[in-house]
């Protein structure tokens, strides 16, 4: 998840002085305080202002300034709220000043988040990243709707590892900005969880696992059956919404979903192709080669149909091949299904030469075949990108 964020151009925020007629003392020394940069004088005579008047607007106004040049944005949020809830008068300075933090505090995150990435030293690059995160954190504090603050956020807590973390800034993309990247990235969250949980399931035999399991891929559906409306050709989407569905045991629902897709839809290669997912899962191989074949018509160059399409043939001989075992048939028929693997099988390879675990599948298939030479060539290809 490791990438390098851009940066925005910093503006410079200048601090006018307001006319000193009819300031109170308190007031006046502060403004003369904070002209000369002694801020600890400044908020001195500034609690003295506002303990006097609790309304002054401007006190309140000039504190939350003070806090903002201190880099503390939660108390001069604090401040400038206080004193908009008395009046609007000093709103165009808390305004600027809300601006030039939100864009400093910005571009302090980002450039805390690209020396993470830089960084060789695995517990260095982590300092970064937490670094990160509070300063994303307070430029959210100076603008709230900030679609890009909540997404580089997001980016520092799962380079951090922190998942849960990441789904809060994540939702709140979505609610603003429903972009397709936000639902897939906190579907596979919520996916990534229920699988984890399936884990410790299979491991300790923990019927709770197993339910909050089912509550994070029923989550995952309702996040992403939303997005699908929204992002109907999603690849990432479509992919893990279907394999939240087998996961939820709603393998029938998941086909359903995907076949009224294609009847409204029947030039979309995703859902083409996983529909041919669920149906290669449910074993139906003649159907679900079929959707491979009609997404790989639709584009010829979609290496995850050609792949998907080998392995159905595969899976389809090998499964014909142990019925004729138990059935004591010696039919060959088998092999008629290993010959139909190659071809998407090293349409896959032409694109993706150095998956050796697809060689190790190709060179399996050659031997059946009895094609040694060709199952040598592949098997020491696996060896060499292993």
């Amino acid at each position: 998840m490791k990438r390098v964020l851009s940066s925005l151009i910093v503006l410079s925020m200048i601090f006018g002085l307001a006319a000193f007629q009819c300031s109170s003392t308190e007031l006046t020394s502060a403004k003369l305080y904070i002209q000369q940069k002694n801020l600890p004088k400044a908020k001195e005579a500034l609690e003295k202002e506002i303990n006097k008047n609790p309304k002054s607007d401007e006190g309140l106004y000039l504190m939350g300034y003070i806090y903002g040049e201190e880099g503390d944005m939660a108390k001069m949020m604090n401040y400038f709220n206080k004193s908009l809830s008395v009046s609007n008068k000093f709103f165009p300075d808390i305004d600027n000043a809300k601006k030039f933090h939100w864009q400093n505090s910005f571009n302090k995150g980002v450039g805390l988040f690209n020396r993470a990435t830089k960084a060789a030293d695995k517990d260095t690059s982590r300092m970064y990243f937490e670094k990160s995160v509070q300063a994303f954190n307070d430029a959210i504090l100076c603008q709230p709707d900030s679609v890009d603050s909540y997404k580089n956020l997001t980016y520092s807590y799962l380079n951090l590892g922190q998942l849960e973390k990441a789904a809060d800034p994540l939702l709140k993309v979505i609610e603003i900005k429903k972009d397709a990247d936000s639902y897939a990235i906190l579907g596979e969250i919520y996916y990534n969880n229920g699988i984890n949980l399936m884990k410790n399931y299979y491991e300790e035999k923990s019927i709770s696992d197993s339910l909050n399991a089912m509550d994070y891929f029923d989550k995952t559906i309702d996040l992403l059956e939303e997005a699908r409306k929204i992002h109907p050709d999603n690849s990432d989407i479509l992919a893990i919404l279907s394999n939240a569905y087998i996961n939820a045991n709603k393998l029938d629902v998941a086909m359903d979903t995907f076949s009224e897709g294609i009847k409204k839809d029947p030039a979309n290669k995703y859902y083409r192709y996983n529909y041919g997912v669920l149906l290669l899962g449910a074993e139906k191989y003649q159907e679900a080669a079929d959707q491979f074949v009609e997404a790989i018509n639709l584009d010829p160059d979609y290496t995850n149909a050609h792949y998907n399409l080998g392995v159905t043939y595969v899976k389809w001989g090998s499964d014909i091949r142990e019925s004729a075992v138990d059935e004591d048939d010696e039919s060959k028929e088998y092999l008629e299904k290993f010959r139909l693997s190659l071809e998407p099988l090293n349409k896959y390879v032409e694109k993706n030469p150095e998956d050796g675990k697809v060689w190790d599948l190709l060179g399996k298939v050659y031997a059946n075949l009895g094609m040694n030479e060709e199952s040598m060539k592949a098997f020491e290809k696996a060896d060499l990108y292993r």
